[in-house]
């Protein structure tokens, strides 16, 4: 009976903090803060040397920040309580009293004061329900001083209009300001707009809430921190009357937009001013204009799908566009930003269907740039410099469906500092072998990296096939993996890779044959009767030893290999992994089974591809039929208790002293081997009988 008592009880709990609005649960998390100062303290995150000040959630609590500036913790008593001298917090209640009183209590005096000039004293210290939105002190002495006097000077009707405005004609908690929620004011009926954000931050109007529930006798006060102002606009009127907003007006109607803006809604608009549009190159802007898909896009970018008021960012926070896209809402102190950017010029006009904030810099999606404008700015600018060069710009100013394959700037380092200098001062030498490079990374169709399967196939504007290779951790073009999100634009698409593309140029022998470091492994091919294996059709991974790695082994050892032709192939086909590995494609443990042999391991330490603890010297070596990867030492079969983890990296420490000797005389002495050479000789006398 006990245990059905508790998990009734349990589930009861987790009933009320489930059902529990955000602003109660931020304001719970600064009880528990402040509870070691004594019963009923909140712990407040104040800015630093500023007044505002916030109940603290979670997060903002142990980053000390609100909108990227530093906050002190302070205590207070929470709302609805007050000290008592010589006890530690704040435990005694605050007496009620109406609403006129409560005012003078919470830090609203010069709303008492107002309220008592307007002849609004008697109405509320005698009987009713009310709630009052109630402007601070300094949201007062904030308003600008010709619109202060207008309303001080016509108390009678201007000012209790004010007030009015500011009042409900029933008891609203903070748990009743529920997102999105609109309320009848006591000034000719016009709403009041709520807003409730899952931060725990409650506005009017999009005035914050700076001590809700403050409880009096008859009714209820919220201490605000700006003065109110009464809204009958839609959004879409703003735009229409605001000169400032001519350009914006023009393509709103071009887009065919302006009715969306005059339904009911709970719209935000970044609204760019005539100075935005202007600073635009026109023929980008022309462009667009004249294009009503892009255009579209454009202005959707701009308008978020809900209400977000200034006053309730904290920090920064991806916020969905009606294009579909995200942008970064955030803030710098008092200044909200874009994108990370201070480009929001005035906050906050609010409209009876959303709110609009004014911005000096015009933001272009993805969707409605051209290639060029999808590279510039970005970290493939070297890239682009390059495919510029390369006389390519019509391309990627055009209409055409293409995708690019961008590598980053360091793709070009270190191998291609002199490239980059040269191009940096402007006077590149373009050869016809890297105009025909670039040419290769540009595809002829817009792809998207999700919908690439392995095995595929792309045709480059150069005539090349290339081919996509799909591993557990990258999608790889050849020997390129992508190494960013897809930029979409509006014909066509950008993949940002990791490395300069080298499209294959001959079969894994053709590689071999072009690299001198390779020639005695040409010849040992040859003696191994090979040839034809490394030539045909097929796919193949070669970690293929360099003449270093022939060097290392005596020369008594080396003629003793090379005439034993069984052991040589057995040897070298355990250097050939089936399928095509490009280094993009390793992961730790990484496997890869030969064509003789137990299975291979590789892994990746500090930016190097290791294949049974051999470090490869040259990677990603591409051909028709292949990869090569070149190996400085013979790889051998790893020791049986081997520890998998060290696969990936240099050599297990050192044994015993006579068995390194051992091993260090050559390869042939070791019982793994043995055991690969034996299995081949064996099969291929069972063969001859």
């Amino acid at each position: 009976m006990k245990v059905c008592v508790l998990v009734l009880g349990l589930a009861l709990v987790l009933t009320v903090c489930v059902a529990r609005s955000p602003y109660q649960a931020v304001l719970q998390h600064s009880r528990i803060r402040g509870r070691q100062q004594g019963p009923n303290v909140c712990a407040m995150q104040q800015l630093k040397g500023t007044n505002k000040k916030y109940f603290t959630n979670c997060k903002q609590w142990y980053h000390r920040k609100v909108c990227g500036k530093p906050t002190v913790i302070t205590y207070e008593c929470c709302p609805g309580y007050e000290k008592i001298p010589g006890e530690r917090g704040c435990p005694a209640a605050l007496p009620l009293v109406n609403i006129y009183n409560t005012l003078g209590v919470v830090g609203a005096s010069t709303t008492q004061m107002y309220s008592e000039r307007a002849k609004l004293k008697d109405e509320i210290e005698g009987p009713g329900s009310f709630t009052f939105f109630a402007p601070s002190n300094e949201a007062w002495a904030a308003l600008p001083t010709e619109i202060l006097d207008a309303l001080v000077s016509n108390v009678n009707i201007e000012l209790l209009n004010a007030l009015h405005y500011h009042m409900v004609n029933r008891r609203l908690t903070s748990e009743e300001l529920r997102h999105g929620s609109s309320f009848t004011s006591m000034y000719q009926d016009f709403h009041v707009h709520i807003h409730h954000y899952s931060n725990g931050i409650v506005t009017v109007n999009c005035a914050r809430l700076i001590k809700p529930d403050q409880h009096a006798t008859n009714g209820i006060v919220h201490v605000v921190d700006r003065v109110i102002t009464a809204i009958s606009n839609n959004v879409n009127t703003f735009i229409e009357i605001d000169e400032d907003l001519e350009t914006l007006r023009t393509a709103m109607a071009a887009a065919g937009m302006a009715a969306m803006l005059e339904n009911e809604g709970q719209y935000t608009i970044f609204a760019p001013t005539n100075e935005a549009f202007e600073k635009i190159p026109p023929e980008t802007l022309n462009r667009i204009l004249g294009d009503p898909v892009a255009l579209r896009d454009l202005l959707n970018y701009h308008i978020l799908k809900h209400i977000q008021c200034a006053e309730s960012i904290v920090s920064g926070t991806p916020m969905e566009t009606l294009q579909g896209t995200v942008l970064e809402v955030g803030c710098d102190g008092d200044q909200m930003t874009l994108n990370g950017k201070a480009i929001i010029t005035k906050k906050d006009q609010l409209g009876t269907n959303g709110v609009i904030h004014y911005i000096n810099e015009l933001l272009i999606p993805d969707s409605a740039k051209v290639l060029l404008e999808l590279a510039e700015g970005s970290s493939v600018s070297t890239a682009t410099k390059l495919f510029v060069e390369a006389g390519l710009t019509p391309h990627l100013t055009g209409s055409e469906a293409l995708t690019m394959l961008a590598p980053l700037n360091d793709a070009f380092l270190p191998s291609g500092l002199a490239i980059q200098e040269l191009e940096n001062r402007g006077n590149l030498d373009m050869s016809p072998e890297m105009r025909q490079l670039m040419t290769n990374h540009i595809l002829k169709e817009q792809l998207s990296s999700s919908s690439l399967y392995h095995g595929q196939e792309l045709e480059t504007l150069g005539g090349l096939r290339l081919r996509v290779f799909v591993y557990r951790n990258n999608v790889c073009i050849e020997n390129a993996c992508i190494a960013a999100h897809d930029k979409k634009g509006r014909y066509a698409t950008m993949f940002t890779v990791d490395k300069v593309l080298t499209p294959p140029t001959g079969t894994v022998m053709d590689v071999l044959k072009a690299h001198d470091r390779f020639s005695l492994l040409v010849g040992a091919i040859q003696t191994a009767g090979m040839t034809e294996l490394l030539n045909q059709q097929g796919a193949l991974t070669f970690f293929a030893p360099t003449n270093d790695a022939f060097s290392a082994m005596s020369q008594p050892e080396l003629n003793k290999l090379m005439r034993n032709r069984q052991q040589l192939e057995a040897v070298l086909r355990y250097h050939l992994g089936v399928g095509i590995l490009v280094s993009g494609g390793v992961s730790s443990h990484t496997r890869v089974q030969p064509l003789q042999g137990e299975k291979l391991e590789l892994g990746v330490r500090n930016y190097t591809v290791y294949v049974n603890k051999v470090p490869v010297a040259d990677a990603d070596l591409m051909a028709t039929n292949g990869v090569v990867h070149a190996v400085n030492s013979i790889i051998r079969p790893l020791p049986p208790k081997v520890d998998r983890e060290q696969a990936d990296g240099p050599a297990a420490p050192l044994r015993s002293a006579s068995s390194s000797v051992a091993d260090s005389k050559s390869f042939r002495n070791d019982d793994l081997f043995q055991k690969v050479v034996r299995s081949r000789s064996s099969r291929t006398m069972n063969k001859s009988q």
